[in-house]
């Protein structure tokens, strides 16, 4: 009897043991998911790319198409150049009417065509729809546009409002004249993007984590003066 007794008293003793163990367990795996799940919570989302963002890189890529057509002499990149603009509504912001729009696109092509009766007659067609502005658009809004017009070697500086968790892209499309740079600063004066390549339609997307005043710097790196048209989201 009294070994069953002190076996019925150690079985407790381990059972208790056993149940302890199973409860530290339970707590450990509970605590770590909890804190797997505050991790997970924690972790910054990926910043999203907005309607209008897209929308200025659609009018980069028109711009760069319209430049390979003209080198080449090519009237269809420009009129197709003239389509990918026509898409993109804009913003009217400071300055004068914009330097790039699907109009004068299309003046370029017929320029490039003359006595191409079949081609110009084509260019004629597009011109009411294309100019027309446009009536339904998955860009959103769409950016909002400057025109400005730099001196020899000038620099402009400006501050735009970037949203905390969204894309901000900014791009400056000269009208050809001379090599454009565009630089952006955050609040504390430190370069996040700049783009140099010696082109005339620089281009920065950066991904500002909180939002807030960005400084924005388009600098012609030309020895004449130039108008250049900022589009930003």
């Amino acid at each position: 009897m009294p070994l069953t007794s002190g076996r019925l008293r150690v079985d407790r003793v381990m059972g208790k043991a056993n149940w302890l163990l199973c409860g530290l367990v339970l707590a450990t795996i509970a605590a770590a998911g909890a804190g797997a799940k505050a991790f997970a919570d924690e972790e910054p989302s990926a910043p999203v790319t907005s309607p209008e963002a897209h929308a200025v890189a659609q009018a980069v890529t028109a711009a760069e198409l319209a430049r390979w057509g003209r080198e080449r002499g090519d009237a269809g990149a420009l009129i197709m150049a003239a389509r990918l603009l026509a898409e993109v509504p804009v913003r009217q912001g400071e300055g004068a009417a914009p330097i790039l729009t699907p109009g004068r696109l299309l003046d370029e092509a017929a320029a490039l065509s003359p006595g191409n009766e079949t081609l110009l007659a084509a260019i004629d067609r597009l011109r009411e729809p294309l100019t027309r502005g446009v009536r339904s658009s998955s860009f959103g809004a769409g950016p909002v546009f400057t025109v400005k017009q730099l001196r020899a070697r000038e620099n402009w500086t400006f501050e735009v409002d970037a949203r905390d968790g969204e894309v901000l892209r900014v791009a400056a499309i000269g009208d050809g004249d001379t090599n454009i740079d565009l630089a952006i600063r955050n609040t504390q004066g430190a370069v996040i993007c700049r783009d140099g390549f010696g082109d005339h339609y620089p281009v920065c997307t950066v991904s500002p984590r909180p939002g807030g005043k960005m400084q924005v710097n388009v600098q012609n790196r030309g020895d004449v003066w130039t108008s250049i048209q900022v589009l930003s989201n």
